[in-house]
């Protein structure tokens, strides 16, 4: 390739870490004549999480800085775990993050006929053989880090042989599980992954595209390297648990003699409170811990959709976190960060109240309604106004009174005046409580006509504002406030005694029924994000009805005075 063909090696937004200085080094030295072509490999055996969000932007995000391809290939050599469910939600949400392989689909299963006879020529040149040993039998044969490999009494047998039971195999003949099909590397080698790994075995199994064709499916580790010597794979990355079967990677390709591609190994993502092993959420999701893969308290990219997150939210945060070598616990803050930074400058503000406390405005016009002028993103001034109705009879948030106000408490109490979100100052005259019990059932208060729009032509100052909605002109509405779905930071990490699932959060989702919000919100569209000011970020779910608006919290706002109430709580303990 000449000089001026070759792509750009300038690492462009992202810092240049070890995945994409490789990537230089090869570009630079004329290896694989200057091409770039990363793919995405997943299993379709569930759907995909956070975690494989950071590979994705890695595969498909390098293979644009370098100006090269990047393939979508579905790893489907285990008919058993597979299904056209997650081919098909594993595609939309790599299009949902904003990434696209164009022409470039393909499956592991388009390469059964050829994987097929690369093992024929591996058992021609001796480097494979016929395995009759149980898979126990096998797997205690392995020996361990300290003990070398026992070889199978099978080990030797003749070319010919091999050849005519692995036809056989083919061809349906022995049982599922009866016979394997051995690469003949190194019983002794100190990487147990070269001690004779098993590269096929028989699955008596339909298969989600190629039906009965086949009761024979290759390994991961004998599947894998050579889909991507076949499609022309420059830079396989790939997650640091690979990095030991990084050598069984190469011999497959040695031993064949076909394209080299060139393994990179970073490491995975972990979150706190999270799990991410693809067998665990499947648990939660068929035990009914959760609603489904799409559980907005999943890590799951469509459960994160649900719940409000956007692509670039989660795109910054894999940028953000970056790519080492060196595996960590990343605080799940950090992904919350990101996502209120992304949400403030693009969630239009509405008006809601969750639990709400009934005030009657005493001196304001019975039949008089107002329509107020509210912003809806001070950050962005091109999404202009939206009139919000004013009348006599409001809900507040129950939380903003306190018949008697801890110290530093700024909201409603008796006797003491408020600004109302966009509105006037109000001030609590009286309070009405159901007799029996004491509970507050309603407010009573005054306006001051002169500080519409928030201000006194006086100049004096308030301490508080509140939100609320007018009560004839608000819409009943649901709130499920979502929080992290387990109580504890490593829920992977917990004793060997103990499940994962005895440390779930109790509290990660409450309903709220009766809730009220302007009317504005009556027609928002499922997926539609706002922040409930005062609140958090709220997303319209797809259970939604224009009679009853659903709405997921995706993540709350900073509150200062909570951590003020929670300080002055462990104090009086």
């Amino acid at each position: 390739m000449k000089e001026a063909d070759r792509p750009d090696t300038s690492p462009g937004p992202h810092p240049v870490d070890f995945v994409r200085a490789a990537v230089i080094e090869d570009i630079q030295s004329g290896r694989f004549e200057g091409r770039v072509h990363t793919r995405f490999p997943p299993e379709p055996n569930g759907y995909l999480h956070i975690g494989h969000a950071k590979a994705i932007c890695i595969d498909f995000g390098i293979a644009a800085e370098f100006n090269g391809l990047c393939n979508l290939r579905f790893d489907d050599t285990n008919p058993t775990k597979e299904d056209v469910e997650y081919v098909e939600s594993i595609r939309e949400d790599i299009h949902w993050l904003g990434f696209d392989w164009e022409d470039r689909l393909f499956y592991a299963s388009d390469y059964f006929e050829q994987l097929y006879q690369f093992a024929v020529q591996l058992i021609k040149a001796g480097k494979a053989y016929v395995c009759d040993l149980s898979p126990e039998e096998i797997r205690r044969g392995r020996g361990s880090l300290t003990a070398p490999g026992v070889p199978s009494p099978y080990r030797n047998r003749p070319v010919e042989e091999n050849l005519d039971l692995f036809r056989r195999m083919r061809d349906g003949e022995f049982p599922e599980a009866s016979r394997v099909l051995r690469a003949k590397i190194d019983m002794a080698s100190p990487n147990l992954n070269l001690r004779d790994p098993v590269i096929y075995r028989i699955l008596h199994a339909s298969h989600h595209r190629t039906g009965d064709r086949w009761c024979i499916y290759p390994t991961y580790d004998y599947a894998h390297p050579l889909s991507d010597s076949i499609e022309g794979i420059t830079h396989s990355i790939c997650t640091l648990e690979f990095e030991n079967h990084r050598p069984l990677y190469d011999w497959f390709l040695e031993q064949l003699g076909v394209f080299h591609s060139r393994q990179i190994e970073f490491a995975r993502l972990n979150l706190t409170y999270t799990v991410m092993s693809k067998r665990k959420l499947l648990e939660l999701v068929q035990a009914g811990f959760v609603s489904g893969w799409d559980d907005p308290r999943m890590p799951t990219l469509c459960g994160l959709r649900r719940r409000g997150y956007t692509p670039e939210a989660i795109k910054n945060f894999c940028s953000i976190i970056g790519v080492t070598k060196t595996n960590s616990l990343t605080d799940i803050a950090l992904l919350e960060h990101c996502l209120r930074e992304n949400l403030n400058k693009t969630s239009p503000r509405a008006m809601a109240v969750l639990r709400p406390l009934r005030v009657v405005i005493d001196n304001y016009p019975e039949e008089q309604v107002e329509q107020l002028e509210a912003v809806n993103n001070p950050e962005d001034p091109g999404m202009g106004t939206r009139p919000v109705p004013f009348s006599r009879v409001l809900y507040i948030e129950r939380d903003d009174f306190r018949e008697d106000p801890p110290r530093k408490y700024r909201r409603l109490a008796p006797g003491r005046e408020v600004r109302l979100r966009y509105g006037y100052f109000i001030t609590c005259t009286d309070v009405v409580k159901d007799p029996d019990t004491g509970d507050v059932l309603e407010l009573h208060c005054t306006y001051d006509p002169a500080t519409r729009g928030g201000a006194a032509p006086d100049g004096r100052k308030v301490k508080g504002t509140i939100h609320w909605v007018s009560a004839a002109h608000a819409v009943e509405c649901e709130v499920r406030l979502y929080d992290r779905l387990f109580a504890v930071e490593g829920p992977s990490d917990v004793p060997a005694d103990r499940d994962f699932k005895d440390f779930l959060n109790p509290e990660s989702l409450v309903v709220l029924t009766g809730c009220r919000c302007e009317p504005s919100l009556a027609t928002a569209a499922p997926g539609a994000r706002f922040q409930f000011e005062r609140i958090g970020y709220f997303c319209v779910d797809p259970d939604s009805t224009p009679d009853v608006p659903v709405f997921n919290r995706t993540v709350p706002l900073r509150d200062s005075w909570a951590k003020i109430e929670k300080k002055l709580a462990t104090a009086s303990r």
